[in-house]
């Protein structure tokens, strides 16, 4: 059955009437995420903790396990099992290429997105000086500020800060566009804030970094579970998101231009070589972790197959291109029963978009606080009950000082994912509303 709010907001939801796709059968999704069926304190849990790391599909740790019986060696051997580690790695950098939209030799991957970006922040130090301009913005995880800071002070490069609007928790894009100038030699944009969910207008971004001459350095960390991304019609020099964000492990993935990829100098061991990317892995990767995170992208792609209408013969990227509108559209359905509970309950601020008409503008992440209940006491509460949720600055460090909610504990943060239900909304409504 389709709920009302569907055909009453989002009547584009229900387009399989027309394409031959469905909408999102949940029930069935959910029961691919063997997490989902567990009990924890003799109760199932409600993983809306989905920013800081969602839970893992069933392929993915099919792949990993299959990785480690049967494919498990290092690289570049004469022998079968390293052929086979090859050919593992060779899958899943082809897999994050078409998750991006790049060639697989612009694909780097390492432990995170964090350790990705201070490794390119120390390469491209050896470009600025005294006399260049950082642009980073105060909506951005830390992952994606401090690496430039620190390359501003070892350089003598001056950083400028992009400010934004306190009550929509949106940039301030006429600041940030002041701050663009001939001196600017890196804009450091993230893509959707993962504290408060806003949808950042990066094409525009990275326009005007283009226009300046400088480096485009965009953080996909928290918008790659959620929307379709192609970095060559985005035109940026630098993307980087995290597989564990997108149902699968604990793997960074970094997308970088091949012309900045072979100009810049990698830190690396003598025997690594000075080919495309392999001069930027320093050291075995972990090879396991990517067998999972190709088999992530493939279970979106299966997506596109199952519910967006895309033929079980396309390619993988045209597969990922059918399956994020309906992901999308499904995960709105949820943000707008989260955010109509939430404006319904006494005490509660919501921070950011609010507005329905604006809500292409925001991911289903969603912060609040309760008057007369510090974040930490709020997360108790629905903890208690299974719930899982995070309070405090989510490494957001910047916004949360901005919106002056550091000093009294940051926020609690919702984060909504396409296996989560509206009765899972429900239920944390109702606890929110008792707490």
């Amino acid at each position: 059955m389709i709920h009302p709010i569907v055909t009453t907001y989002y009547p584009f939801i229900i387009r399989f009437n027309q394409t031959g796709a469905q909408m999102l059968d949940v029930q069935s999704i959910r029961k691919q995420f063997p997490a989902l069926q567990e009990t924890y304190n003799g109760r199932s849990a409600v993983f809306f903790d989905n920013p800081g790391g969602t839970q893992v599909h069933e392929s993915v740790i099919a792949a990993m396990t299959d990785y480690l019986t049967r494919r498990n060696a290092n690289t570049h051997g004469t022998f079968e099992t390293s052929r086979r580690s090859d050919a593992v790695i060779d899958h899943a950098r082809q897999a994050a290429a078409d998750l991006l939209g790049a060639e697989p030799d612009e694909i780097v991957f390492g432990n995170n997105m964090t350790s990705l970006t201070f490794a390119f922040s120390h390469a491209l130090a050896q470009e600025f000086g005294p006399d260049d301009e950082i642009v980073v913005t105060r909506l951005d995880h830390d992952a994606n500020i401090s690496p430039w800071l620190m390359l501003a002070e070892d350089t003598g490069a001056q950083i400028r800060w992009a400010d934004v609007d306190i009550e929509t928790c949106q940039l301030d894009m006429d600041h940030m566009k002041s701050l663009i100038g001939p001196k600017t030699r890196l804009v450091a944009v993230g893509y959707a804030s993962n504290a408060v969910g806003t949808i950042n207008d990066v094409n525009t971004v990275v326009g005007w970094a283009r226009a300046a001459g400088a480096y485009a350095f965009v953080d996909a960390v928290q918008y790659a579970p959620h929307g379709w991304i192609d970095v060559k019609a985005l035109d940026c020099d630098f993307l980087a998101c995290s597989a564990y964000k997108f149902f699968g492990p604990h793997v960074g993935i970094l997308y970088g231009k091949r012309t900045h990829m072979e100009r810049l100098r990698a830190y690396r061991v003598r025997p690594a070589g000075a080919e495309l990317p392999g001069k930027w892995e320093t050291g075995t990767k972990n090879h396991e972790g990517l067998a999972g995170a190709a088999a992530a992208i493939d279970y979106l792609a299966g997506l596109g197959v199952t519910y967006g209408g895309a033929a079980a013969n396309a390619s993988r990227r045209d597969k990922l291109r059918a399956a994020w509108p309906e992901v999308t559209a499904y995960e709105m359905l949820l943000m707008d029963r989260l955010i109509s509970g939430l404006k319904a309950i006494p005490n509660i601020r919501i921070y950011g978009i609010t507005n329905r008409q604006d809500w292409s503008k925001r991911v289903a992440t969603v912060s609040i606080r309760k008057e007369g209940k510090t974040p930490e006491e709020l997360a108790t509460k629905l903890a208690e009950q299974n719930i899982f949720v995070w309070n405090g600055n989510f490494y957001a460090l910047a916004i949360s000082e901005r919106l002056g909610v550091e000093p009294s504990g940051g926020l609690v943060r919702l984060g909504l994912a396409h296996y989560n239900t509206i009765d899972e909304v429900d239920r944390c409504l109702a606890v929110i509303d008792r707490a």
